[in-house]
């Protein structure tokens, strides 16, 4: 049977479309024959645009300023006939070609991880089962189910659509969203007219629906767009941009230093080639080669250290931009609260009882008066429970995961806390088995069951007024009938409510009607009032320390909610979210209606002044986080709904939420939280905080290198002598001191104070005026090292080898000792932990061996142009590496002491 192209499914009638697939919209495809087309179609997954091969980025890492410079020096060399210079250099550039190659290579890895880590799911029928599946297992004929913020799967021919609309900007460039329906359009319908598809990638915004795959992989509509958009970024942030502009200014100012040097030896009569060797060794000397790849493996380090903490980078400016953040937006439930809702506080018979307990653990203690009592001595509390237990649709389970709740999380409170008295689900139920039931609507604000048994009645659970305005009498403390005082319920939900409570009211009615079906009217009045049951999201105590955290590393936290004011409050006030409000007091709360009346002058006051804001709407958590940019602030901001996409993406950094996230805020969103937990968010800007803080140290660390080879070149070339250090020579140190002592700075742990520091000043150089004082001391320090040791040594009768070994010398010592100053930037190493670090350690001594190989083997004698030097010489150069040492430590103290 002919199959129809993809671009025809849209003008089949449904029964047409199930027909040429074989599809059962009641069933499914089953195990068989969805392994059968699985093997026939392959993965639901787009084939992998693959980059540039192996070999074309391995020559890719010879398209570079500096290395072109480096080749002209190797044909300079091969055309003078220093065949060992040339091979020298050339396996210095290839060696770095290596090594950017295989850096590149892993994080090609890495991003591909990233990618898979966050697939999409999709909800389909399997065999008549409702299955939630990874939805690169998708094939034609199978059944999918969509809600609203789903990211459509595949290609789908609609069977059902309930208020349906999906946003297709992505494949049709429509600005708004389409209402989707089941009937068959036009077969010359455009694709943006086809309103009985759903198109893979594009997003659910309303509604709910479901479909035929139609089609997978490639042969989506998506698949056929050839300018389809890689899914994870490219590492190309504002800091490695700042770094390459850095770079660029660096090379140009170089070269022209280079070319000022060349003409100024010729003008003292020295030969060319001399000085185009001199050029190059000063083009070689103060260029920082290190730096991109140490960049690179930082910003690597960063990511996987946030992401073992919860945070997936989605977005790699997100790393360097977490470290600036000044404002963190949360949502309240399950965020900053543990999305578990507990019951708190209790009223039946007339009395008052406190629960204890968190979560969804059935284990805490009833108390009365501040006393333990025992719930089954109190008939009232036990029947109010009973009518949690028995007036409910939720499951509670016990898993490897702890306790869980299927269904709705306020009726799984009530099963909890009916638990904690001993009541069992399977007991109550086979006691007082169900016969029907009237499901919660809002415009009646309650739900009841009708149950048989002994004792056929009904129980009734929702809103205060819905259930009050039904009841004619109470039951009283020992089980009984007493009459109702309303007033006197009133002012015990004003009580719960003021503690931030969420509160039911429960009813029974006695006398049901007799048949197995009963409606709205049967429970319209003559209902014996239970009591009350009043419940909380209770914070998440890692939340409570994360937000002190924030608070002292400069950050404010916002809370940002649809819930009501009250409840809003409450818990800000128990996390300790408004710093400038005495414990125990409520913070300030601004509601959705009284933002709705604010300008936007007087919105951006009203955004920096308050904390909490409360029955928020999508548009005006987009105005509160425009609002507070317009103040200056970089603002991380959290959202799960399709309606929180444009406040993410308009944020600096957008937070979606991992677990109850939708399919639209993960694809709006910088970071995904695979937790939903605050804390999160608050480990991420520390690890951020983190990543730039070693990329500086790194970068205060390196620059004297390059400067103090610099200069000790253009001195000796402005005196007429010698070159202390030959091209050679300079690669190898550059070459060496990166890799094995610049790379430990990557490893470095966070410091202890990192999140007591004010938020980074975005735009904001990144060498302060204070390291650039410092790099130039060092690079001076290393030029008067190297060049009173090299003359010293010319002057004692030592070769010009020999004096070169240990000008080199001093460059590999000065450095090893420096890097442990660059270990803090204000601090001592003491004060870190010798052993804080143990990479440092192993670089150090890597540097050493490497450095003695240099001075003393044969072999690299031949290569490098080194010679064997006494143990004595060591002594001077190991001075000059402590004298570094030693001001740089005394500067850091003078300037700790200042401040």
């Amino acid at each position: 049977m002919k199959i129809h192209q993809p671009s025809q499914w849209h003008a089949l009638t449904q029964d047409d479309v199930l027909r040429q697939l074989a599809a059962d919209p009641s069933q499914g495809l089953d195990q068989t024959e969805w392994a059968r087309r699985r093997a026939l179609y392959g993965a639901n997954a787009l084939p992998v645009r693959r980059g540039q091969g192996p070999f074309v980025r391995f020559l890719l890492q010879f398209n570079q300023a500096l290395v072109y410079i480096l080749l002209a020096a190797v044909l300079v060399k091969l055309f003078v006939g220093a065949w060992v210079d040339a091979a020298v250099i050339f396996g210095v550039v290839f060696l770095n070609s290596v090594i950017g190659f295989v850096q590149e290579t892993k994080a090609l890895v890495a991003l591909d991880a990233l990618t898979r880590a966050l697939t999409t799911e999709a909800t389909v029928l399997r065999g008549g089962q409702r299955q939630r599946i990874d939805a690169r297992e998708l094939v034609p004929g199978d059944i999918v189910l969509l809600a609203s913020g789903d990211k459509v799967p595949a290609d789908l021919r609609l069977l059902h659509a309930r208020n349906l609309r999906i946003e297709e900007a992505a494949l049709t460039g429509e600005s708004l969203p389409v209402d989707k329906r089941g009937g068959p359009v036009a077969a010359d319908a455009a694709l943006a007219e086809r309103v009985n598809m759903a198109y893979s990638s594009t997003l659910v915004i309303y509604g709910g629906g479901s479909g035929v795959v139609t089609a997978t992989g490639e042969h989506t509509e998506i698949g056929r767009i050839s300018e389809l958009i890689a899914s994870t970024e490219l590492l190309a942030t504002p800091l490695t941009r700042q770094i390459a502009g850095f770079s660029r200014l660096l090379l140009i100012a170089i070269l022209g230093l280079a070319a000022l040097t060349f003409l100024v030896g010729l003008w003292h009569g020295q030969a060319w080639i001399d000085l185009f060797l001199a050029a190059v060794a000063l083009s070689v000397a103060m260029i920082p080669e290190g730096l991109p790849v140490v960049l690179t493996i930082t910003l690597a380090i960063g990511v996987a250290r946030m992401a073992q903490r919860h945070a997936i980078i989605r977005r790699l400016p997100a790393v360097e931009t977490l470290g600036s953040t000044t404002v963190i937006c949360s949502d309240k439930t399950g965020t900053l609260t543990r999305n578990e809702m507990t019951v708190q506080a209790l009223t039946a018979g007339g009395e008052v009882f406190e629960l204890d307990g968190v979560g969804y653990a059935p284990q805490g203690a009833f108390r009365h008066a501040g006393l333990v009592v025992d719930a089954a001595q109190h008939p009232a509390l036990l029947e109010l429970l009973r009518a949690g237990l028995l007036c409910n649709d939720a499951l509670l389970r016990h898993g490897d995961e702890g306790w869980k709740i299927d269904g709705d999380p306020t009726e799984g409170a009530l099963l909890v806390a009916a638990r904690k008295a001993g009541l069992d689900e399977a007991t109550e139920h086979a006691a007082q088995p169900r016969r029907d039931a009237i499901a919660f609507e809002s415009q009646h604000q309650y739900m009841a069951t009708l149950h048989g048994g002994a004792r056929p009645l009904a129980y009734l659970k929702g809103a205060v007024e819905s259930v009050l305005a039904r009841c004619s009498s109470a039951l009283g403390p020992d089980g009984e009938t007493a009459p109702l005082d309303a007033a006197a319920v009133h002012a015990q939900v004003e009580t719960m409510a003021r503690a931030g409570l969420r509160v039911l009211a429960f009813a029974r009615l006695d006398t049901p009607p007799a048949s197995s079906q009963f409606d709205h009217p049967d429970v319209a009045q003559r209902l014996s009032f239970l009591g009350l049951q009043g419940m909380i999201d209770p914070p998440r105590e890692e939340a409570v320390r994360a937000v002190a955290a924030c608070h002292s590393a400069g950050i404010r936290v916002k809370m940002i909610t649809g819930d009501h004011a009250v409840t809003a409050a409450a818990i800000a006030a128990q996390i300790g979210l408004d710093g400038r409000v005495a414990a125990g007091a409520l913070p300030e709360v601004l509601s959705g209606r009284e933002l709705e009346a604010l300008d936007d002058a007087a919105l951006r006051e009203a955004a920096q002044r308050s904390t909490v804001f409360a029955r928020v709407t999508p548009e005006q958590k987009l105005r509160l986080v425009q609002a507070l940019q317009a103040r200056g602030e970089v603002v991380a901001m959290t959202g799960d709904g399709v309606n929180d996409a444009p406040a993410l993406r308009r944020a600096d950094i957008g937070v979606a939420m991992g677990i109850t996230g939708t399919e639209v805020a993960k694809e709006a969103a910088d970071m995904v939280l695979t937790d939903d937990n605050f804390a999160s968010i608050e480990a991420a800007v520390e690890e951020g905080r983190g990543v730039f803080d070693n990329l500086v140290k790194f970068i205060t660390w390196i620059l004297p290198t390059n400067a103090g080879q610099g200069l000790v070149i253009i001195a000796a070339v402005m005196a007429a002598q010698p070159l202390p250090v030959l091209p050679v020579q300079a690669l190898w140190i550059n070459m060496t001191t990166a890799v094995l002592l610049g790379l430990a700075l990557c490893f470095e742990p966070r410091e202890a104070d990192i999140m007591q520091r004010a938020p980074r000043v975005p735009g904001s150089p990144i060498l302060t005026g204070e390291l650039i004082f410092r790099i130039g001391l060092v690079g001076l320090m290393l030029l008067a090292g190297s060049w009173s040791l090299f003359e010293w040594a010319l002057a004692r009768g030592l070769s010009i080898e020999e004096a070169r070994t240990i000008a080199v010398g001093v460059f590999a010592v000065g450095q090893s000792f420096y890097l442990l100053n660059c270990r803090s930037l204000k601090h001592s190493m003491f004060r870190l932990g010798l052993f804080s670090n143990p990479w440092i350690w192993a670089g150090i001594a890597a540097m050493m061996a490497t450095q003695l190989a240099f001075t003393y083997l044969p072999f690299m004698n031949r290569l490098f142009h080194s010679a064997p030097i006494a143990a004595a010489e060591w002594l001077p150069i190991v001075a000059v590496g402590l004298a570094i040492y030693g001001v740089i430590g005394f500067e850091k103290m003078l300037r700790r002491n200042a401040s």
